[in-house]
């Protein structure tokens, strides 16, 4: 069992888009997919109706949870607090790079910066926050 979970909460302008991000995170990793979902019904407290009250899925075997937060959340994601992914191939770094940076914000991008021959930092149009390493 895995003992620690990261939890992705989905507020603000982001508020009913975990669904959809969930969906672009799993099509990314090998071994990832949505373990359930539960949505919001009509005039249940916490959130608007048929966005997500609780989903679980994989990254690559690793297990994330994620909600849509409807409440009015004074905060929002943030690069202080960021998913590492260690690529095995260029060819990987550079997919997920490209794909995660549509419609985000490169904080770094692919580059050499010393401690690792290829690495990029990114905000994706979500505003999770993305490290991406090559292991050599």
């Amino acid at each position: 069992m895995q003992k620690t979970t990261t939890y992705l909460l989905f507020v603000g302008e982001q508020n009913g888009k975990a669904e959809e991000a969930i969906s672009l995170y799993t099509s990314l990793f090998r071994n990832s997919g949505v373990k359930h979902i539960d949505y919001f019904k009509a005039g249940e407290p916490g959130g608007e109706e048929g966005t997500v009250k609780q989903a679980i899925f994989t990254l690559d075997g690793q297990e994330y949870r994620a909600m849509d937060g409807g409440v009015g959340h004074q905060f929002s994601f943030t690069p202080a607090v960021s998913v590492f992914v260690n690529c095995e191939r260029e060819e990987e770094i550079a997919t997920l790079y490209q794909k995660l940076l549509e419609g985000g914000n490169a904080l770094m991008p692919l580059g050499d910066y010393g401690f690792s021959k290829k690495f990029g930092w990114l905000s994706d149009k979500y505003g999770m926050s993305w490290q991406l390493n090559l292991e050599v």
